[in-house]
């Protein structure tokens, strides 16, 4: 071959590579499918540029074959991990790798910075032939292909899992917004009766419950609850519960069918793979009554005539057994004014630095100190006192504070 037809075909090579780059960057601003740019890289290799064999291995969440092709058997052994992850730049294959150096000459790794995205071995299908392989004379070309291809691919992961987490952050939003319409809009603050509460979910969504529902002038039932677990599961549920509570004061304020029903709801929607602890009581302050029952439940703290009670009688956690047993009622008499502090396990597992957690004594000193201070300034208090409390380390979970005070027996 002469000089002359030596250079008009280098030319013709050159325009070949040129042209499919521009036809690769042409497909990806097309935005077309992973699976049509594979299939372009493979017919740019094999098809014009004579690369006999070649394996794609691309990482997502493990690593995994996306391309090959001009191999049969060889290709099962290879030793991904023991084979290829130790190498960071280009180079031949050894015959220290084995049956690898068998099948293929070149490797081609692929990395953004430290962390590899993919690796392409690459060989000829006649390995006899004298002159120089078709991936060894365009590996340049190659590699400028490979890694463009490669960020493509990664780009499209990247734009699929920006757009699912922008779908779930927004799903998470509107499940925020549902979950806030849930909690009662209104409590009361009356000379007579104060009640206040607060919520702080450990993320966006969570399962901490409580509610406060006005039967007549006289009778309120409430409750504080928490659900197993967190997040959106967490919350369907405490919605569910919100709902099967709702309905079934409709016809009922026996605090003992409430409970058996919503036992019977939350086994029924989680076949018992959640649970439930719930304090449900209802006041009635015509009678000077508060009865009630605790699930499970962290005992609500009763500050009455400087003393405290922990409110522990009631039942096990509901959503376990379709049978709850020895289930038991509590009433407390009251004469003069009192405050009820109920909450989560959220509160008392919050530890600090010292690996010490927040113990009912801490709470009792905050109410102590709190005695004539209306709910709204109590709930602060301790979830101040908590912040201050646990330092630098995150809470650990939801916390729902709520409180109550009687206050003036005359209403």
């Amino acid at each position: 071959m002469n000089a002359g037809s030596k250079i008009n075909k280098r030319k013709q090579q050159q325009d070949l590579k040129l042209n499919a780059l521009l036809e690769v960057t042409k497909a990806i601003n097309n935005n077309v499918t992973t699976s049509q740019l594979l299939d372009l890289y493979q017919d740019i290799l094999e098809n014009r540029l004579g690369v006999g064999k070649l394996v794609l291995f691309s990482y997502d969440t493990s690593w995994n074959c996306i391309l090959k092709y001009g191999i049969g058997e060889d290709f099962n052994h290879i030793n991904f991990e023991e084979d290829l992850l130790e190498i960071h730049e280009i180079k031949t294959i050894g015959f220290d790798k084995g049956e690898l150096s068998k099948s293929f000459e070149i490797v081609i790794p692929v990395f953004h910075k430290d962390t590899p995205l993919a690796f392409v071995l690459l060989g000829d299908v006649n390995q006899e032939k004298l002159e120089l392989s078709a991936a060894i004379k365009h590996l340049p070309y190659v590699q400028t292909l490979t890694n463009v291809i490669v960020v493509s691919i990664e780009n499209k992961k990247l734009h699929k899992e920006n757009i699912q987490r922008a779908k779930i952050t927004k799903e998470l939003e509107l499940a925020q917004d549902m979950q806030k319409m849930l909690f009662p809009k209104e409590l009361p603050d009356t000379e007579a009766l104060q009640v206040s509460a607060l919520y702080l979910p450990h993320q966006q969504v969570g399962g901490d419950y409580y509610d406060f529902l006005r039967i007549n002038n006289h009778e309120f039932i409430f409750c504080i609850a928490d659900v197993s677990g967190k997040g959106v599961a967490a919350a369907l549920l405490m919605s569910n519960i919100q709902a099967t509570l709702h309905s079934l004061t409709n016809y009922t304020h026996n605090l003992k069918d409430i409970i058996f029903e919503l036992n019977k709801r939350v086994i029924a929607n989680t076949k018992n793979e959640k649970f439930v602890s719930i304090f449900l009581a209802k006041l009635n302050t015509k009678s000077q009554q508060l009865s009630y029952i605790n699930a499970g439940h962290n005992p609500p703290l009763l500050f009455h005539e400087n003393k405290f009670m922990e409110l522990t009688k009631g039942s096990t956690i509901i959503g376990i057994d379709e049978n709850l047993r020895d289930v038991e009622v509590d009433i407390f008499n009251y004469t003069s004014e009192f405050t009820l502090l109920c909450y989560t396990d959220g509160l008392t597992d919050t530890s600090n630095l010292n690996d010490e957690n927040i113990s009912p004594e801490m709470l009792k000193e905050v109410m102590v100190q709190h005695a004539q201070s209306k709910p709204e300034e109590l709930n602060l208090a301790l979830l101040n006192f908590a912040i201050e409390f646990k330092g630098d380390i995150e809470f650990p979970d939801d916390i729902a504070i709520f409180s109550l005070r009687v206050a003036d027996l005359n209403f």
